[in-house]
């Protein structure tokens, strides 16, 4: 544990009953608390066990773009990715919500051209590039966005390789009952430790199913990826820790080379945390093994109001500080997304936005 967090941290047992959000986030001006970012936060090992958590980690949600590293998963455990010779650079842009810069286009497309598919059959949709220089320059230029340039391009360049490897058609793979999402059902849900009928499916932004589950279970799937249980097969196993090489060594590819969360926590600790933000204020990290936590650790957090600038960066870090995984210098380096000023028409700052919790341990740590 790292020493800033124990004096800070209240040892008690968790009310799994819960069913309040709690207070995470204040939005402070002046003397007031204008604001509060309520939610959950789910902390558990990789032996399954819930190490910390607060509000009600039962709380059923959507896992969105969390989802996209067991999205990948049967692209590897098929075959699929050795067959079009995927480089792990392009396994970590499927399981990437990337920021649509020149470095991801240029990835995905040669993805597409070694398994001879034409972006044409991509069915994620067309929005502006996430990042801000980018789509900045097609404003200006009078360019629409592209396809490649959709966040989620990586993650359906998977979706149509693994077609190709099950026979599959190119044309339907986004049908909750196409070969492909049903692989993917099965990993989601064996990841999570949930029976497949359990997990609540709606559609995601980019068109394909979405994976409804408890706070706790998306933390579960984290813990289970960073150290899979002993008694999944070798094939998964090695394919997990094959998806957890891939964003360690390529965060930009997950998320950007500027301003993305993701990419910067990943830099900040040196790869000690796997990160992956999804919409409407999901947040899901991995935690390699270490002496304070020798089974890893799977986190997962959910902003009730799905705030995802404001409140999500500073419950991430102040989540991840009081684990003691933040260096001094991991810190510094991720002091912007710490907390923010609030400024008014003048610029002038008249507030702030600061983390306002204390994660609840299960046991007390030494």
């Amino acid at each position: 544990m790292g020493e800033n967090s124990n004096a800070e941290i209240d040892s008690q047992v968790i009310n799994h009953n819960a069913t309040d959000a709690v207070s995470l986030v204040e939005v402070r001006r002046g003397t007031i608390v204008e604001s509060r970012h309520r939610g959950h936060i789910a902390v558990v090992d990789g032996q399954g066990e819930t190490v910390a958590a607060l509000g009600a980690i039962e709380t059923v949600t959507y896992l969105r773009s969390s989802a996209k590293p067991f999205q990948a998963l049967p692209l590897i455990t098929s075959g699929a990715a050795d067959a079009f010779n995927f480089t792990e650079r392009e396994i970590a842009v499927a399981c990437g919500s990337h920021s649509g810069e020149t470095i991801h286009t240029q990835t995905v497309r040669t993805m597409l051209d070694r398994a001879k598919l034409s972006s044409s059959l991509l069915k994620c949709g067309i929005h502006e590039p996430f990042d801000r220089e980018v789509a900045r320059g097609l404003r200006r230029d009078g360019v629409s966005p592209d396809v490649l340039q959709n966040n989620c391009s990586g993650k359906h360049t998977g979706m149509l390789a693994l077609a190709l490897r099950l026979n599959a058609p190119t044309d339907s793979y986004d049908d909750p009952e196409h070969p492909v999402q049903i692989a993917i059902k099965k990993c989601v849900a064996r990841f999570a430790d949930l029976e497949a009928s359990r997990i609540v499916v709606g559609v995601d932004g980019c068109g394909v199913p979405v994976f409804g589950m408890s706070v706790r279970c998306m933390a579960t799937m984290y813990a289970r990826l960073i150290l899979p249980p002993a008694d999944f097969d070798d094939a998964t196993r090695t394919a997990a820790a094959r998806i957890v090489a891939a964003m360690r060594r390529f965060p930009e590819m997950v998320g950007g080379t500027r301003e993305r969360l993701d990419t910067e926590i990943m830099r900040a600790t040196d790869g000690r945390v796997i990160s992956k933000v999804g919409a409407e204020g999901v947040y899901t990290a991995g935690v390699m093994p270490s002496d304070d936590f020798p089974h890893g650790l799977g986190i997962a957090l959910k902003i009730e109001d799905g705030e995802d600038r404001r409140a999500r960066p500073v419950v991430v870090i102040e989540v991840l500080r009081q684990l003691g995984l933040l260096s001094e210098k991991a810190q510094a380096a991720l002091m912007p997304y710490s907390r923010f000023d609030v400024r008014n028409h003048r610029r002038e700052v008249v507030g702030e936005i600061v983390p306002r919790f204390h994660l609840v341990w299960v046991v007390a740590q030494a």
